[in-house]
């Protein structure tokens, strides 16, 4: 459906967006994570045809940005971080002269305009003015601009950005229905709204993938380093060093903390395909030492983020 390869973008020396290539896929929910700052806007706006690269290739469907951009935003809708409403009218008439300048005539406006309104449940607020609407509100209304067209391609800009709770959940769960049917690309850094919402995420940071996958697969790939916590007592940390890094899979160990009643709670930090638990607390147990903390790290979605995107 779409294809980048090498896309680049640069505002005069800063590089915003490095050579980073991606194929979505048709019926996709994609979504693009990243810190504030990463290229998450950049490369949407670039993908809309808002922005024009410095370098690199878009292709969607059969046509080039650089050649057919017309038609490209004629598959697309395009729902930016605050949506760009005229305040000053009325929902029913906002929707209405929308439709007329993306080229529907009277019965065919009628009709979308239905199917938007139950779609993004606007029938309460049609004849409310804009200016009157809370910001949870404007989105449903911008959501409903962006597919006046029926569009094949839905791009959000941080669609749940400064959204209550309640509001939250609507929106995603319009991205979901609107999902079962377009090509969905949001950009985001609330790590919930992906898992909640999309089939794959591709991870941002300062301008560059550093993932592209299924979460579950992420999360399955980052498995293989993890940490694990003990608790211990009787124990030296130096001894417990020199027992435990002897295990194949562990590459360092690191106090946390040495309460005074004597307990000793250190991390290990693991590279390794297979589950270490049982080979460590083999180790402990042919030690004088007392164990009485033991856990895993559960590895999430936001573990995986930081580790992906902490500055080095």
């Amino acid at each position: 459906m779409i294809h980048v390869e090498n896309l680049t973008k640069y505002y005069n020396d800063f590089c915003a967006v490095d050579r980073i290539s991606v194929d979505i896929h048709k019926g996709e929910v994609l979504g693009l994570l990243g810190p504030n700052g990463a290229g998450k806007t950049t490369t949407l706006r670039m993908l809309t045809g808002y922005f024009m690269p410095t370098s690199g290739t878009i292709r969607v469907k059969d046509y080039l940005l650089d050649e057919n951009l017309l038609e490209i935003k004629k598959l697309m809708g395009y729902l930016p971080e605050s949506a760009p409403l005229y305040h000053n009218m009325l929902v029913f008439d906002y929707l209405d002269y929308v439709a007329k300048i993306r080229g529907l005539d009277k019965d065919q406006r009628a009709v979308r305009i239905r199917q938007l309104v139950d779609l993004c449940g606007l029938s309460e607020i049609m004849h409310r003015s804009i200016h009157e609407l809370s910001k949870g509100l404007n989105q449903r209304v911008g959501l409903a601009h962006a597919m006046m067209t029926d569009p094949e391609i839905l791009i959000l800009d941080e669609p749940t950005s400064g959204l209550d709770p309640n509001q939250i959940v609507e929106i995603r769960e319009i991205i979901r229905k609107i999902g079962e049917e377009k090509t969905v690309i949001l950009s985001t850094h609330i790590l919930s709204e992906v898992e909640a919402t999309c089939d794959r995420v591709v991870i941002i940071n300062n301008g560059k993938i550093v993932a592209d996958d299924h979460v579950e697969n992420l999360k399955q790939t980052a498995g293989q380093k993890h940490f694990i916590h003990l608790e211990l007592c009787n124990a030296d940390f130096q001894e417990v060093c020199r027992g435990l890094n002897g295990i194949e899979g562990v590459v360092n160990t690191e106090q946390i903390d040495d309460t005074p009643g004597g307990s000793l709670r250190v991390r290990l930090a693991c590279e390794s395909a297979v589950d270490l638990r049982e080979t460590i607390y083999q180790t402990i147990k042919q030690t004088s030492w007392v164990l009485i903390g033991f856990h895993q790290e559960t590895k999430t979605l936001e573990n995986i983020f930081r580790e992906l995107t902490k500055e080095d």
